[in-house]
């Protein structure tokens, strides 16, 4: 059964709820779910309830919540035509990195699955879109990652960035402007005492750039050494 048939903002929840596990092992809340499609939190509980009814999420009151086998396959094919729509307009329309999350948000709700094959046709069926997260493949398999965050990496270590968060188009922009993208070679060394912050080299730029935890943590890397 094709996701189509499933109204927007179905699709919506779906996805988020997905989403909220694709890089965390923290248990997906009502709240938390709130927060990712920006609803108040009895609009969410209302929308969670009809997707249980419906038999694509399970659910307790009060507790995490999880999607069934169905729920999920609508999950990762609204995933999919995401990062495929994200990696089309950047490769042939020309858009930059941080301007195309909002606008697969609205563009993927109106394509046919016909149309997202084609695209994916044109495109030579890439496994990454243009911030490292892996697309999903028709059969609903998504490649596993093997990275973790700068955070996590620490210090002293040389990395290759191989996904950036795609979620503040403004930090996407920063990282760009200071020659981070996927692939760039970067290590990272202390921080002022008390600063709360890591020095980062770039490799191939000059210098040293200070990063904070939160754009630490939007960096996901595999060492190389």
């Amino acid at each position: 059964m094709s996701v189509s048939v499933l109204s927007t903002s179905h699709q919506n929840y779906l996805k988020a709820i997905w989403g909220l596990g694709e890089w965390s092992d923290e248990p997906v809340t009502t709240s938390a779910v709130a927060a990712r499609v920006g609803v108040r939190m009895s609009t969410a509980s209302d929308a969670i309830r009809k997707l249980h009814d419906l038999g694509l999420v399970d659910h307790t009151k009060y507790g995490s919540m999880t999607l069934t086998a169905e729920g999920r396959a609508h999950a990762v094919a609204m995933v999919r035509r995401h990062r495929l729509l994200e990696t089309f307009l950047v490769e042939v329309l020309g858009y930059r990195w941080d301007q195309v999350h909002e606008e697969a948000d609205h563009l993927e709700h109106a394509v046919s699955d016909f149309l997202m094959e084609r695209i994916d046709e044109h495109l030579g069926q890439p496994q990454r879109d243009p911030h490292g997260d892996p697309i999903p493949r028709p059969d609903g398999s998504v490649l596993a990652l093997d990275a973790v965050t700068l955070t996590d990496l620490g210090t002293g270590r040389g990395a290759r960035v191989e996904r950036i968060a795609d979620d503040d188009p403004a930090l996407l922009q920063f990282f760009a402007e200071r020659g981070i993208g996927i692939g760039s070679v970067v290590e990272a060394q202390p921080g002022a005492p008390y600063s709360g912050g890591v020095e980062v080299v770039v490799e191939g730029a000059d210098g040293m750039l200070t990063l904070g935890r939160a754009a630490t943590d939007a960096i996901w890397v595999k060492p190389t050494r």
